[in-house]
């Protein structure tokens, strides 16, 4: 290979990896320290030699969660503060339960892929790509069926059902963070002004106003 296409690989490369999700590991564990002060992008590690197998071991996921709440929706996420030796693997897995019509509602993760993996029950799961097109992918899942949503993207899941149903989500990041939708736009801290969501949602003041009591119900 010639030189400068020697040096057009390996920038392709680092280009690559610059736009993956979090930094791969450099040595066999960092299991993370929860008590520490230090703020780095991610956890820091403790003295490997402190390891022990509780820091890569996690017992719950086969309890259902809560869906008594008003969307009839609950997730139980294991990321790395609650599994310490998940920290700088860049994964994380979670439990999905839903009440007979439970609501998953339309949110993103900032920083991982999911994958989706329905347990028991029927589920209508949903993303939209982003603008100009902002088409909508949905897909009816039944168990055993797993769907994608991709990093960043708006989706939701609905338990089209009356009866409870449960899935399994993999991410692909040790913290994947979560914008609930509506939260963001009805409840943040401080409140987005009226006139701002009345120009970006092309409807009157009135209507805002009833749609943020209605969600903090």
């Amino acid at each position: 290979m010639a030189k400068g296409g020697f040096v057009l690989a390996i920038l392709a490369l680092v280009a690559v990896h610059s736009l993956a999700g979090d930094p791969s590991p450099v040595q066999d564990f960092c299991v993370a320290d929860l008590n520490s002060e230090i703020f780095v992008n991610g956890l820091p590690c403790k003295n490997p030699k402190l390891a022990t197998p509780d820091d890569f071991f996690f017992s719950g996921l086969d309890k259902p969660g809560n869906t008594d709440n008003k969307v009839g929706f609950n997730v139980t996420l294991v990321n790395a503060a609650r599994l310490p030796g998940l920290n700088t693997f860049g994964i994380s897995i979670a439990r999905l339960d839903y009440a007979p019509y439970g609501l998953n509602p339309p949110h993103t993760h900032p920083r991982g892929t999911e994958v989706l993996t329905v347990i028991e029950g029927t589920l209508l799961a949903g993303f939209i790509s982003s603008s100009p097109n902002n088409k909508l992918f949905l897909k009816t899942l039944h168990p055993g069926d797993v769907f994608i949503f991709p990093v960043g993207l708006i989706h939701f899941q609905f338990n089209a059902g009356d009866s409870p149903a449960v899935a399994i989500a993999g991410l692909s990041s040790q913290n994947p963070g979560l914008i609930v939708i509506a939260d963001a736009l009805f409840d943040s801290n401080p409140p987005i002004p009226d006139d701002v969501l009345e120009k970006a949602l092309q409807v009157d003041k009135e209507i805002i106003e009833a749609l943020k009591s209605h969600h903090k119900v």
